[in-house]
């Protein structure tokens, strides 16, 4: 890598995705862009490690210039409120802006996204707003779900099987509905909404078949059936599997 691609006077925003967790979950190509990135951007809590950042590190140049944005809230503020889509907005489009100026030096930029940076990743914020000005790429990433299913053991589709990923954030009908016509499903964000998310699936006739997965493929992984978890808030890193594969096979 350049620090300018050949015939443009930009740099290139890499959108990388960093995987679930486990470092050697990276791909082979995010790895060769991240050792040759000039510069790189991850998000991070205030006051907080970022995990992007933790997961890449052993792959980035020594010399690399690191842009790291805080988030101004995480949970703070209820999505529904007019403040979060605020806030958010103005953060990504400062972000947008100090990324932007390093592409307009010249200088490549390789933006940590945890997973994948088209599911569920902040990093495509950034990508609505500088792919129509500079050369881009995306680098998938492993799935904090695939991450999950692998670590707890758990196939979760076969045949016709339909799989639904399902927000926590729904509201509790919502989420019983979209369960009782699935044949399998990971909830993610689950958090605050753990108890929320527990009187669905048993709605639906699904508690016996959820599992539960917390911080999948790091040092301080947990799996356990979702009936054996206290109720209360749960770590970010964490989602609920639940297995199809209900049908002959």
């Amino acid at each position: 890598m350049t620090d300018a691609p050949s015939g443009s006077p930009f740099g290139t925003l890499y959108s990388v995705g960093v995987g679930p967790g486990d470092p050697e979950l990276l791909t082979l190509k995010a790895a060769r862009i991240l050792a040759a990135a000039p510069a790189y951007a991850y998000f991070a809590k205030r006051g907080r490690p970022s995990h992007a950042h933790a997961i890449a590190a052993g792959h980035l140049r020594p010399d690399a210039q690191a842009l790291r944005f805080d988030y101004p809230f995480t949970t703070e503020i209820p999505v529904t409120d007019p403040r979060y889509a605020m806030g958010m907005t103005a953060f990504y489009e400062a972000a947008s802006a100090t990324i932007g100026a390093k592409l307009e030096e010249g200088v490549s930029v390789a933006l940590l996204c945890e997973g994948d940076p088209f599911f569920y990743g902040s990093a495509m914020y950034v990508f609505d707003r500088l792919s129509p000005r500079f050369a881009h790429e995306v680098v998938p990433g492993i799935t904090g779900m695939s991450g999950a299913w692998a670590r707890a053991c758990r196939p979760m589709t076969h045949g016709d099987d339909v799989l639904t990923v399902l927000p926590g954030t729904l509201d509790g009908a919502t989420l019983a509905a979209k369960l009782r016509t699935t044949d399998a499903a990971v909830i993610m964000k689950v958090g605050r909404n753990l108890p929320k998310i527990r009187a669905a699936l048993a709605e639906s006739g699904r508690s016996d078949q959820a599992i539960y997965v917390e911080r999948g493929t790091m040092a301080e992984e947990r799996i356990a059936k979702l009936d054996s978890i206290a109720d209360g808030p749960a770590p970010y890193f964490s989602l609920v599997l639940v297995p199809g594969r209900r049908g002959p096979r």
